[in-house]
């Protein structure tokens, strides 16, 4: 080998050092296999026996006694489903990100909703609520877009 050739590492390295590197769209032909195979899973949401009646965006609040405040429980989308066996309905609503349930809750014929004082986009409602995998009665708010969305049970 004489002196003014360089062995082919060498020029490898000069070359990257005038070119940046190595060029992004290279292919290197090296192949990455998968640390975990995942199978493919069947999700069910619970859903699947009803009929969507109402669909809106809006954000929850339920009533806290302890603090006699509303706090919100969750932004997303309010559904009323009507089971296509049993006629029974009932509100369901996740939150958007998560799709955590934040309201679960049959509507009886005795539930009632009301404007809530001083705001036309605004119901207010009392349900035995069970989102939290215990029945608690609570007091909820919902908050619509905008006046022209109708939210009504029946």
């Amino acid at each position: 080998m004489s002196s003014t050739e360089q062995p082919e590492h060498r020029k490898q390295e000069a070359e990257e050092e005038t070119t940046g590197g190595a060029a992004e769209d290279e292919d290197t032909g090296a192949e990455v296999a998968p640390i975990v195979k995942l199978q493919e899973v069947a999700v069910t949401t619970g859903e699947e026996d009803e009929i969507v009646l109402l669909d809106l965006k809006c954000k929850l609040y339920r009533f806290d006694k302890e603090g006699n405040q509303w706090k919100e429980r969750g932004v997303g989308t309010v559904k009323l489903l009507k089971h296509k066996e049993t006629q029974k309905v009932r509100l369901v609503m996740r939150q958007s990100k998560t799709l955590k349930i934040c309201a679960n809750h049959l509507v009886l014929a005795s539930t009632s909703v009301q404007e809530h004082t001083g705001n036309d986009k605004s119901c207010v409602w009392h349900a035995t609520d069970f989102s939290d995998g215990e029945l608690k009665e609570e007091l909820f708010c919902i908050r619509l877009a905008s006046v022209e969305s109708e939210f009504y049970f029946h």
